[in-house]
């Protein structure tokens, strides 16, 4: 581990702008006739116009224009991936001084959420009922989207918390558990219902919600399952899925459980397999867990890897170590790991080990699934969907959407999908909310 590490908390690593900052960075803002920073948000986020708004003192404008594309602005203002997208396409880019969307985008919803500058008007709920099951980024738009225009919403979540992956798969450090809940809370304001400790599946089938009135349903409960490498020692005490270190971490932080129920103990060596951004997550937390050395195992380049380059910046100023075309090929131990032997341009080396995470993607679990007749999926368990009406399963009126369909993807990229959906399912009750009335 590098001697210059400093000693990591779980304090929210970026900073806000001041109110002068934020609008001196607003004026930079070149309001471009065909906007390149909207082209490449997938949600086809408004910007330059909130952006004008924002310029002049107008936050409660920059909000409203916000709210007519995204539920969760200030999730996308931290964790999107703005350097690939809005902040990539920016035209002063070619300077290398695109404008800060995404920080701004970030002001605007956590002044909103301080200061409550607007209050939606909220439409009659007199369009239909949607069952939404999942409360990550997926649901949580499908709800708020649907809302919005007439339609009675409830979501049924089997944490004891709403957010998914926003609460328990993405570090207090990126993500302040707080931002999230107040997110939710402007959802719930628009007469969405939140189960939680529902389990669809266990405690009702997708059968139990359609006679409980439900006009349509929707399953966006993401990629659950994680993968696990086939490599000799796989199953040995120390080994983790990362998905599960971030879990716990989380609950430990809500003081849901004790500190000893965190995989990563005090002056631990860790290895970390894979290089998305899951990965760096677990890599990170684990240095803030107390880990004395942390080190990423990726078997391609640095240019090949997933994750974001300013998150492996990050990392790397945190103590991370990095090893570059490198596989750990077996894992030792008797009853819990002690070593790995680890692969690298043809020669192979032992390293002493106590923990090894695995970051190496998820599939989705396959409970509602297997409760439910009618819905097929592919060879690894992803739901197959139809074009019309887009996202309905092979089961009429049930719908899916982000991870659990398009295979793991970003925040925003589970936002895009679960907007295509909304259109599938309000065509869908529309029509049969139609033909009960001729009928």
């Amino acid at each position: 581990m590098s001697e210059n590490r400093v000693v990591q908390s779980f304090k929210e690593v970026s900073s806000s702008y001041s109110m002068r900052e934020a609008i001196a960075e607003a004026k930079r803002c070149l309001h471009c006739k065909t906007p390149q920073c909207r082209t490449g948000c997938p949600i086809a986020n408004d910007i330059p116009d909130w952006i004008h708004e924002l310029s002049m003192g107008n936050l409660g404008n920059a909000m409203r224009i916000i709210n007519g594309r995204s539920n969760l602005p200030a999730v996308c203002g931290r964790v999107c991936a703005h350097e690939r997208q809005c902040e990539g396409h920016c035209i002063l880019g070619k300077k290398d001084r695109p404008v800060h969307i995404g920080k701004l985008e970030r002001f605007v919803a956590d002044f909103d959420g301080e200061m409550g500058l607007i209050r939606e008007t909220l439409a009659q709920k007199t369009r239909g009922r949607v069952a939404v099951i999942g409360s990550g980024p997926a649901g949580l738009t499908i709800a708020g989207d649907l809302a919005r225009i007439g339609f009675m919403v409830e979501i049924f979540e089997m944490e004891s918390e709403a957010g998914g992956v926003l609460m328990f798969g993405i570090p207090e450090y990126r993500l302040p558990k707080d931002v999230v809940r107040r997110e939710i809370r402007k959802i719930e304001e628009l007469g969405v219902v939140v189960r939680c400790n529902t389990t669809i599946g266990k405690d009702y089938t997708v059968d139990d919600l359609f006679d409980r009135g439900f006009d349509a349903i929707f399953i966006g409960t993401g990629t659950g399952k994680p993968r696990m490498l086939d490599i000799p020692g796989n199953r040995l005490k120390g080994v983790h899925q990362a998905i599960y270190l971030l879990r716990l971490v989380s609950l430990h932080q809500a003081d849901s459980i004790s500190r000893d129920e965190v995989p990563v103990k005090v002056g631990q060596r860790v290895f970390v397999i894979g290089c998305g951004n899951t990965a760096m997550d677990a890599a990170r937390t684990a240095v803030r867990m107390g880990a004395a050395d942390v080190q990423v195992i990726y078997h391609r380049t640095i240019n090949e890897m997933s994750a974001l380059r300013a998150e492996y910046d990050d990392a790397l100023k945190e103590g991370v170590a990095f090893n570059w075309q490198s596989s750990i090929v077996e894992i030792h131990g008797e009853d819990e790991v002690c070593s790995v032997s680890i692969e690298c341009n043809g020669e192979r080396r032992e390293e002493r080990a106590d923990s090894v995470i695995m970051a190496v993607g998820q599939v989705p679990a396959s409970r509602i699934v297997s409760t439910t007749k009618g819905i097929e999926v592919d060879t690894r368990g992803y739901v197959l969907i139809r074009e019309m009406p887009y996202g309905m399963t092979t089961r009429n009126g049930v719908f899916a959407g982000g991870d659990v369909v398009n295979h793991p993807a970003t925040v925003v990229h589970a936002m895009q999908h679960a907007k295509k959906v909304v259109e599938g399912i309000v065509r869908y009750v529309d029509a049969i909310k139609l033909l009960e009335a001729i009928n």
